[in-house]
């Protein structure tokens, strides 16, 4: 295993130098979802919910999170997003979020697209808790990423799938 690079060698906590690593085109995918009762997902499904376009706020609120990661994790560096795409689907109870954040720079997009399903759920949230308090959200992951020294890295499974 690497080491952890958010620490300098006294062990102090750091923004990480990205300055001489090479511009690339990076891409990141992450997923998660929310559960709640069926009938929640079906005022979802129907776009009767009281409060409006349940998925059309969350995928708004999802992609300014992503945009905004770097104001929300104290050492993520701000990075100029080329590409936000979050799809939202709505099952029998739950919704699935799915965000794809690509840059060309010099550091990844993991916590972009993290920050971007992780938002999204909580808006859904937000807007349905007043007819379902018990919604659960689950699953928030990284999926795949690609670019960078590293290269590409694929999760195991995907939601929902036996592990």
């Amino acid at each position: 295993m690497t080491e952890f690079t958010h620490f300098d060698a006294s062990g102090q906590a750091h923004m990480v130098d990205v300055g001489a690593k090479p511009v690339t085109h990076r891409v990141a995918v992450a997923e998660g979802l929310i559960r709640m009762q069926p009938d929640t997902a079906a005022r979802i499904r129907a776009g009767d919910h009281r409060k409006g376009d349940v998925l059309g706020v969350a995928r708004v609120a999802g992609i300014m999170a992503a945009k905004r990661t770097g104001d929300l994790i104290p050492l993520c560096h701000p990075i100029g997003l080329t590409r936000v795409a979050l799809e939202l689907e709505t099952g029998a109870d739950h919704v699935h979020a799915q965000a794809t954040c690509e840059v060309q720079g010099q550091t990844g997009v993991e916590m972009e697209a993290l920050a971007a399903v992780t938002v999204a759920l909580l808006t859904v949230y937000d807007m349905c808790k007043a007819v379902d308090r018990g919604m659960r959200i689950e699953g928030v992951r990284l999926l795949e990423k690609h670019g960078g020294r590293s290269g590409s890295w694929f999760a195991e499974t995907r939601a929902g799938e036996t592990e």
